[in-house]
Order: structure tokens, then sequence, then C-alpha cells
């Protein structure tokens, strides 16, 4: 399961503006996007990781996945980096 991915990452980017530019960078090795999150938001994520051919997974809850990486919030999504 992601949730479990996220957990054990030594290496995590939280939140969309810092997993884009992670991507960008080309540092990304996976990421994971919540489903409940903003479409719009989502969706950007989701082109950029196919535009670098990074493996994408989904999980269920923006707030179960903010809790799992660390933080008290919900998080759209979580990079797993090198």
């Amino acid at each position: 399961m992601s949730y479990e991915k996220v957990a054990q990452a030594k290496r995590k980017i939280i939140g969309t503006k810092q997993t884009l530019k992670a991507l960008k960078s080309g540092s990304v090795l996976e990421v994971v996007v919540a489903l409940d999150a903003d479409p719009l938001v989502a969706k950007k994520i989701i082109e950029v990781a196919e535009l670098h051919k990074v493996p994408i997974s989904t999980v269920n809850s923006m707030d179960t996945l903010g809790e799992v990486a660390g933080i008290d919030i919900g998080a759209t999504t979580v990079a797993i980096t090198r």
C-alpha cells in the first residue's frame, strides 16, 4: 500500500509546489496523490509526473497521507525522492 511506502521513505517531499519543483529537477522516484484532493491540482501533478515518466500511486485520503508523512494537516501529494 502507498501509505506504507510514504511512512517508510527516508526522503520525501510533501506538498504540491515542492513536488512539482522536485519532479522538474528529476529527483523524484515516485509520486503519491490523494484521490480526495482538488482535481485540478491533482491533474497538474499527474501530468508532470507522466511527462517525466515518474510512477504515480494513489491513496484515498489527504488527511491520512498527511498524517503518514508526518504533518498535522492533509497532503495532496507526497514525492518519494532519491
